[in-house]
């Protein structure tokens, strides 16, 4: 059986007005391309990581009027849920997918994270220059790794060490008309490659979790 790529039209999904009609869209023409993907992907992590990994869809359960702007799958070693932990994501935007390692606000120990990555900002810093930065989940603004210098990282870090819904993801990002995303299997070879360059990150991450 082939996988499913991502085509404009899932894209587009997030020009749908309402809750309702929005979410059916999500639920019918994104989440089964997530489970698809996000099955293999968290298999593939659990070898890489050395322990079981979990697959987490998103279901804007809290959500009871404003329709999502994105939507995601996420993959953490905890069953019960991802936001407290280091995870990866991969996710779209109505103008790119994402795939990221992500610390969000939720996660107790970005404090110490934060400072364990400040001593290992090389891990970051060497990743390829396409790679990028977010400073929040929720938004879609990003910063390539190639256009930073190490203060600027070492900046990013502090404020995710010091301020309390400070937030830190990395990783790649593909615009909607990528030849990457039409091909799943091309996707799905994309992404693990993003996510085993991202290891050495996550792995940092949990020691102090």
């Amino acid at each position: 059986m082939s996988l499913n790529g991502f085509t404009m039209s899932d894209f587009d999904v997030f020009n749908i007005e309402g809750l309702e009609a929005r979410m059916e869209a999500i639920q019918s023409k994104i989440q089964p391309k997530f489970k698809e993907l996000g099955d293999l992907l968290t298999n593939d992590l659990s070898i890489l990581a050395g322990n079981e990994m979990y697959l987490h869809i998103a279901r804007h359960a809290r959500r009871k009027v404003n329709p999502p702007n994105d939507t995601w799958l996420a993959i953490c070693h905890d069953k019960r849920g991802y936001k407290k932990h280091p995870h990866f994501q991969l996710g779209l935007f109505d103008d790119h997918l994402f795939i990221w390692f992500a610390l969000i606000y939720e996660a107790p120990n970005k404090a110490n994270i934060a400072e364990s990555l400040l001593t290992n900002s090389n891990l970051i810093m060497d990743l390829p220059n396409d790679f990028v930065i977010s400073l929040d989940h929720m938004k879609k603004e990003a910063t390539l790794i190639g256009t930073m210098n190490e203060s600027d990282l070492i900046a990013d870090l502090e404020r995710l060490r010091d301020v309390k819904k400070a937030e830190f993801l990395v990783g790649r990002h593909l615009q909607p008309n990528s030849p990457i995303l039409k091909n799943g299997q091309t996707l799905l070879d994309f992404t693990k490659d993003t996510y085993e360059q991202l290891l050495p990150i996550y792995q940092k991450a949990m020691e102090q979790s």
